[in-house]
């Protein structure tokens, strides 16, 4: 088991109300000093309160609930301008001198408010935060020991912590984290059962932890385990690759940190960017702004009440700080593919793909002291990837990812957390390194399972059964444990040892059919000019050919007309002048992004198949899809109820039964895990006919050799260079520095 991480306190990113960074002087220092009192009350504390002042509370909670619930019912009107200026509000109350009161234990809350099931709860609290307060002046309640047993009792319940108004987390992340919390908590509340460690809850809650270390937790959705006694630890500033097979539990488990299900120390602000921006008139370069507006409006009221540092208003300053915040915030824009016209267009008018680049875009600019992603190239072209990708190479903060982009992990990650077996497993270094480790971990597991296997096999020659074999076998394993132990002068309890089983070792392979040999040019395009009714042409006077050992990948931004120049060249479209010239004898196999739309979602994929090539019998239909990687018990169920990466396996399978003899793919990587994209770039190494593909996925592109073809200014050319050029020449357009550092 690997040692947690050292706990340091947090470096302050955010200032929320109540924190200080001046002014100097007497006054100013005790003022911070009632302030980091203050600072010490957290919501854990409130809840472990003698059991004899419950009693005492009583009648004064009582007479609040009426006024608890009025006020709850006139919150949930509440727009943003006042939230920002209830905010202001209770600044303003900081401004009042210090007094004796601030020195008291907070009040404790009703016990009610111990119900553990997601939202409600969360937003009760965050409601009942500033009425605590004014209660708090009214009736200031007797100095309590916080009771350990009640601690426990709630943190093994998994209550959501509100966001506090003291420390680095500030009201920056109030609202993104409200509504992810609550959205996450609503969908878990009835299919979801977490459980965790005593011991480890309240280690990892200290106020001051910078990092996380959670041990022995447990999750489970649908009645189905996915996490049994599982440890994390991150540790800060380090940059996190969680990766592991399809549906074993990577988004819950990211679902569930986001949510504070799993307790995760309170002055840590956490964000999962998964949901799209809310479609409006507003513009995307101001979703992006007000997403840091609380910090904003508190950075500037903190300022007011230290007074001014300098003689005067610092008009200049106040300026310089807005540009730089606009500044930021259009970089990023850019970097993700927003032209400038675009970063002004209401977020209404975009595609559900590009507001999710706007919330990718959003959780960039607000910097969460923790950052999870979860697959965020999906929605993105190569060329905001590379930016991506460049971008979070610098990035200062905690990072964890969920990715099927191999060559994106190699760059970003720091360290690379593997989900195998309802387990957490940590690997320093980046994916590349990860696979080696792991292969040589397999190894070694083969070679202790077939020394045991040989053992057991001698017992039983021996004349034992298999029975009194096995049990001959633990007993030796626990012995050689318990040596362990004492060797390791380790108390801690352990499992009893179990049998090995064979290492069951995850592989995929896809194989095309090799095409007859053709005549070149198999296909082209010559004098094409198109462009969709009432647009500008995409195209002019296009003149290309293509041969049978062509490697083409087509690149370039969003927009420029990509995934259209495949369809030309499939005679999906029809060009506006100009023609498309093929083989007569050509076969063409297109895997469309929107591959969805052409399968009968009601069919099953071997009546799929059967039907389309008229296979006679379902086992030809199997043996191909089990070729591109389709479990067997999925062969016969409905195509509708296939996740997005099997029904993208049913395609692939589809394609090869038309034994086609040139391959165009357009982004054939979404929805494939990373064993599956070097299965299809194996594949399309040894493929003999010609390969042209849109691909975002730079390890598959490199791997297979393409030459890049760019799509700019209505025409299509070949790039001198090989994909690193094309990499520094994308982020130079952009005004960035290509980050070159060395891996870990």
């Amino acid at each position: 088991m690997p040692k947690g991480p050292k706990q340091q306190p947090p470096e302050p990113e955010w200032i929320g109300d109540g924190e200080t960074t001046g002014p100097t002087g007497k006054a100013g220092r005790q003022r911070r000093k009632k302030i980091e009192k203050r600072r010490e009350r957290n919501f854990f504390e409130e809840l472990a309160v003698e059991d004899k002042q419950a009693g005492e509370e009583e009648k004064v909670l009582k007479e609040k609930e009426q006024q608890q619930q009025q006020q709850q019912q006139r919150k949930k009107d509440v727009d943003d301008d006042g939230e920002e200026k209830e905010l202001m509000e209770r600044l303003k109350k900081l401004s009042v001198p210090a007094s004796d009161e601030e020195d008291e234990v907070p009040a404790p809350v009703p016990r009610g408010g111990k119900k553990t099931k997601g939202g409600n709860v969360f937003a009760a609290l965050i409601q009942d935060q500033s009425e605590d307060e004014e209660e708090e002046e009214k009736h200031p309640p007797k100095p309590a020991k916080p009771e350990k047993n009640r601690i426990n009792k709630v943190i093994v319940l998994a209550l959501p912590v509100p966001p506090t108004p003291c420390g680095t987390s500030g009201y920056s992340m109030e609202y993104e984290r409200q509504v992810a919390s609550l959205k996450a908590a609503n969908a878990a509340e009835n299919d979801f059962s977490v459980s965790q460690a005593e011991v480890s809850s309240r280690q990892a809650m200290l106020e001051n932890a910078s990092d996380i270390k959670l041990e022995k937790f447990s999750i489970s959705a649908h009645g189905k385990e996915l996490f049994v006694n599982a440890d994390l630890y991150i540790v800060a500033g380090r940059r996190y690759g969680l990766v592991g097979p399809n549906g074993k539990g990577k988004t819950t488990l990211l679902k569930h940190i986001a949510n504070r299900a799993l307790s995760i120390p309170p002055n840590i602000d956490v964000l999962l960017c998964e949901q799209e921006v809310v479609a409006d008139e507003t513009p995307a370069v101001q979703a992006v702004l007000r997403a840091d507006t609380k910090r904003l409006k508190l950075l500037e009221e903190e300022r007011r009440l230290q007074g001014q540092l300098e003689q005067g208003d610092d008009a200049a300053a106040e300026r310089l700080e807005k540009v730089e915040e606009m500044a930021k915030a259009r970089r990023i824009l850019a970097g993700l593919g927003f032209d400038p016209e675009m970063q002004n267009r209401p977020t209404q008018k975009f595609s559900g793909g590009w507001r999710m680049r706007v919330s990718l875009a959003r959780a960039l600019f607000m910097e969460p002291t923790l950052l999870m992603l979860d697959e965020p190239t999906n929605h993105l072209d190569l060329n905001a990837v590379i930016w991506l990708n460049n971008y979070l190479q610098g990035w200062r903060k905690t990072l964890l990812i969920v990715s099927h982009d191999q060559g994106f992990l190699d760059d970003v990650c720091t360290d690379i957390i593997h989900l195998d077996a309802q387990r957490l497993h940590y690997y320093r270094g980046n994916y590349m390194t990860f696979k080696k480790m792991y292969q040589q971990k397999q190894k070694e597991l083969l070679k202790q399972y077939e020394k045991q296997e040989k053992k057991l096999k001698e017992l039983k020659a021996g004349g034992k059964s298999t029975k009194q074999a096995e049990k001959q076998t633990k007993e030796a394993l626990t012995r050689k444990q318990q040596k362990c132990r004492r060797k390791n002068q380790d108390e801690e309890s352990q499992e009893a040892p179990e049998l090995l089983k064979r290492p069951k070792e995850y592989t995929v392979r896809f194989t095309f059919p090799d095409p007859p040999p053709l005549s070149p040019p198999v296909l082209g395009l010559h004098g094409v000019t198109f462009g969709y009714e009432g647009q500008k042409p995409l195209f002019k006077n296009l003149d290309f050919g293509i041969d049978m050992d062509s490697r083409i990948c087509i690149v370039g931004p969003n927009g420029v007309g990509k995934s259209t120049l495949l369809l030309l060249l499939t005679g999906k479209l029809t060009p506006t002048r100009g023609e498309m010239r093929k083989n007569h004898r050509l076969k063409i196999g297109f895997f469309n992004q929107q591959y969805a739309e052409q399968l009968r979602m009601e069919e099953t994929p071997t009546e799929y198949l059967q039907r389309g090539f008229n296979l006679p019998y379902q086992d030809d239909a199997r043996k191909c899809l089990g070729r591109f990687g389709l479990e067997s018990h999925a062969h016969t169920i409905q195509i509708c109820k296939l996740s997005g990466g099997q029904k993208a396996r049913v395609v692939f399978a589809e394609l090869a039964c038309r034994e086609p003899d040139v391959l165009i793919l357009d982004e054939p990587t979404n929805n494939l895990d990373i064993e599956s994209i070097d299965a299809l770039g194996e594949a399309i190494n040894e493929y003999k006919g010609a390969v042209i593909v849109v691909s975002h996925d730079a390890r598959l592109i490199t791997e297979t050799n393409c030459q890049l073809w760019v799509v700019e200014e209505q025409s299509v050319s070949q790039i001198d260079g090989d994909f690193e050029d094309y990499k520094r020449e994308v982020l130079e357009a952009l005004g960035e520095v290509m980050v070159s550092r060395p891996r870990e």
